[in-house]
């Protein structure tokens, strides 16, 4: 029998998560720990589900996870792209509404360099006219 796996790479400020779903009862899996244990708030495992919620799939696929790079926050975006794009590559009829709910759009926002003569990238020295 052969084993059904729908892939999708998502990114978000400078985490990336590689996302394959399995048909199987909605287990979610981050670096081989439940997402329970991976997240500590609420939200972000939320932010996690919400593809999975909008499509009405949480129980029709486990979801494995590798994730890497950056804080809790950006690896819980790159994880939800990443849900969407393979949800999409398992059925392209729900595209429209991940698209929608603006879940397929990489978001581009990165942090800003920082600037020599400046504390941080536009923060200067306090100025004093004496």
């Amino acid at each position: 029998m052969e084993r059904v796996q729908y892939c999708g790479t998502g990114r978000r400020k400078t985490s990336v998560a590689r996302v394959r779903l399995v048909p199987g009862d909605g287990k979610i899996v981050v670096n081989k720990r439940d997402i329970e244990n991976y997240f500590g708030l609420e939200t972000l495992k939320v932010i996690v589900k919400q593809p999975l919620n909008l499509t009405g799939t949480l129980e029709k696929y486990d979801v494995l996870v590798n994730v890497h790079g950056g804080g809790y926050t950006g690896q819980a975006g790159a994880i939800r792209h990443g849900i969407s794009r393979a949800l999409v590559q398992a059925d392209a009829d729900i595209k429209p509404v991940l698209k929608r709910a603006g879940y397929l759009t990489r978001d581009p926002r990165m942090v800003e360099r920082k600037k020599y003569g400046l504390k941080k990238a536009r923060r200067a020295s306090q100025f004093s006219k004496r």
